[in-house]
């Protein structure tokens, strides 16, 4: 790392501290060895200790005045284990893993491990090149825990990515999906933590496999079309002594102790206003992008980087507000095609607004005030659902100021919450419809898809990280049908560019009737310059024949997905033929159509319109728009 580099990282700038800090196979003199360097202003010596030096320790020379330590160690080579050993400011030593080492030991063992990175494995140019952010396109994210989609018979094993990989891919291209969602890669010590309490921000977890097993999966998802999405975690660490906390006797990565040192978590919260942390995790975020070609990160509890513990009350946190600002400026001019997700639970304003213009940079944001007024809807007795009619049509009524990803993630199916089918209210039968009805709005409301594994199967049983998938269900035809009706929402989506190309303006999406509670109805269209789309949701038990729609033009509507057709598991109430409009008006619009409407039903109908529109079918139509 040149001078200026270095200062880069002092001054909180770096996105590439990885390729100095750690350890890198190198030639030096003539000799073939390994170069170790870590960052620890207030230790009073460091040595590497290792399988290469019997682990007695190898003293690391100081070679700046702000706390940079490095040797090179002569016949180290890739794939030997070490670690650091540092005398602490306290006097205590404490051997530590590297913060910057690229792999490590299997869990209990704690070592890393040399590795090098930066062999190229990738034959994914092509991909690459074309990438994009994916505002106008189809985006189905299927959430994936790798050790438990599916898992050997053995406790304590799992398959290696390349044992996965190509039943994974083959999996989620079958049923439609467009991109991965990893939960985290990172090393992590606890099982149970899904790996959002990480130990190694640089460290590829061992559990799956190698540094090339992990390259060549990214690589053969991108042959296939599929992206990959990891989660990142840029808020908090494990406090396990061999890890960051205390690193050099004093609180290097973390805050002072008191209140805002600890996590809700149980963790270690990062100071985000000290600039070699932000370098640090700034060089780790695009480390995953870099080396790995990953598509895009998922950032995890930003409303705990926007307000101190995530609390409004305790105001917010200008500091980390100040990093992730930062960190997604530097990312997106570095990386202009990845996508920045942000998981946020908070209202705080423009997190996906660009920062120049004074927002977080994030490109989307999981909309949980949707995922949760929606399931909370489902979960009620028809009978009710009435009185909540604005759970199921709040969204609309905010969903422009971000860039909106709908999310039923594996938070939503833990911890007693009951799985997406399982939380509906009703019979086992009426659960599956009003889950297929369900589907039928999220797949045609605006805004990109995020969906945790297992809810495409309609798994009754909670998630958990110890027992695979219940691929079993698809031996009962129920569960079958159901896989191959979200199946057919993907072709659906896919297939039409109204059902994505305008889900973030405002002429992609109308209400044709947002207020009839009494029959627990919804009616809206889809639509873009060349297409238009007629969605309707019946989510009461009721089976409404010659149900009337108001439409803006005349013309016709063909149905084109029903999610009562016999295939699905339904009841078959569907309308197999084309509507003609008639010339009577109903609710503000000029024409209508009747329909077929099955309870506890969604149905999307393909709308063609004359050509000529009247004036009076404009004048109705902004009417009902307004």
């Amino acid at each position: 790392m040149k001078k200026s580099s270095l200062e880069q990282f002092y001054n909180g700038m770096s996105l590439t501290a990885y390729e100095y800090f750690g350890a890198h196979c190198i030639e030096k003199g003539g000799q073939k060895g390994v170069m170790f360097r870590t960052y620890a202003p207030h230790a009073r010596d460091i040595s590497v200790i290792g399988e290469f030096n019997e682990w007695q320790g190898t003293k690391m020379k100081r070679v700046d005045a702000k706390g940079v330590y490095e040797v090179f160690i002569p016949h180290a080579k890739r794939g030997q284990m070490y670690k650091l050993r540092v005398h602490q400011a306290t006097g205590r030593i404490v051997d530590k893993a590297d913060p910057y080492a690229f792999y490590s030991e299997l869990r209990p063992n704690t070592a890393s491990i040399i590795e090098e990175v930066h062999r190229n494995l990738f034959t994914d140019d092509e991909w690459m090149k074309n990438r994009t952010k994916n505002f106008d396109q189809p985006v189905s994210i299927y959430e994936v825990h790798i050790g438990s989609w599916k898992k050997p018979d053995e406790d304590n094993v799992w398959y290696t990515y390349d044992e996965i990989g190509d039943d994974l891919i083959k999996y989620a291209k079958k049923v439609g999906y467009t991109h991965l969602e990893l939960m985290p890669l990172n090393e992590y010590p606890f099982d149970g933590s899904w790996g959002y309490q990480c130990s190694g921000y640089f460290s590829a977890t061992s559990r799956y496999g190698t540094v090339e097993q992990l390259m060549r999966f990214i690589n053969k998802c991108h042959r296939h079309n599929l992206g990959v999405i990891i989660d990142f975690v840029p808020v908090h660490f494990v406090k396990d002594d061999y890890t960051l906390g205390y690193f050099d006797g004093t609180p290097l990565y973390e805050y002072e102790k008191g209140e805002d040192a600890n996590s809700q978590w149980g963790t270690s919260n990062f100071n985000l206003s000290r600039e070699e942390v932000r370098s640090f995790l700034m060089s780790a975020a695009n480390f995953w992008l870099e080396v790995y070609h990953v598509d895009g990160l998922r950032m995890d509890a930003i409303s705990n980087i926007i307000y101190w513990h995530g609390n409004k009350d305790k105001g917010e946190n200008k500091g980390a507000l100040d990093f992730i600002k930062r960190l997604n400026y530097h990312l997106s001019e570095k990386h202009p095609t990845c996508m920045l997700i942000a998981e946020d639970s908070s209202d705080f304003p423009k997190v996906t607004k660009p920062t120049v213009d004074g927002g977080l940079g994030f490109d989307y944001k999981w909309d949980l005030g949707w995922m949760h007024d929606t399931l909370k809807y489902f979960e009620l007795d028809p009978i009710y659902r009435q009185y909540h009619h604005n759970q199921m049509t709040f969204s609309m009524a905010y969903f422009y100021s971000e860039k909106f990803m709908m999310p039923f993630s594996h938070d939503e199916v833990v911890h007693g919450k009951h799985t997406i089918i399982d939380k509906i209210w009703g019979t086992y039968e009426q659960k599956f419809a009003q889950c297929r009805a369900l589907y039928t709005y999220m797949f045609t409301h605006p805004g990109k898809k995020l969906n945790f594994m297992g809810n495409e199967i309609a798994q009754f049983r909670e998630w958990d990280e110890n027992r695979e998938n219940d691929w079993f269900l698809l031996d009962y035809p129920i569960h079958d049908a159901f896989l191959k009706f979200f199946t057919d929402l993907h072709k659906l989506m896919r297939k039409y560019p109204a059902m994505y190309e305008l889900d973030y303006q405002g002429e992609g999406f109308r209400w044709i009737d947002a207020d009839n509670k009494s029959q627990n109805v919804f009616v809206y269209t889809r639509r873009n310059k060349n297409q238009k789309f007629l969605v309707v949701l019946n989510l009461s038990p009721n089976h409404y024949e010659n149900f009337c729609i108001g439409l803006e033009n005349k013309g016709s509507i063909k149905e084109i997905l029903n999610s009562d057709q016999d295939i699905y598991g339904g009841s078959g109430i569907v309308n197999p033929k084309a509507i003609r409009t008639h010339n009577e008006p109903y609710n503000f619009l000029p024409y209508s159509v009747r329909i077929d409407l099955a309870p506890f039903a969604g149905a999307v109908f393909e709308i063609k319109e004359s050509a000529v529109k009247t004036e009076k079918s404009k004048a109705a139509g902004t009417k009902a728009a307004k």
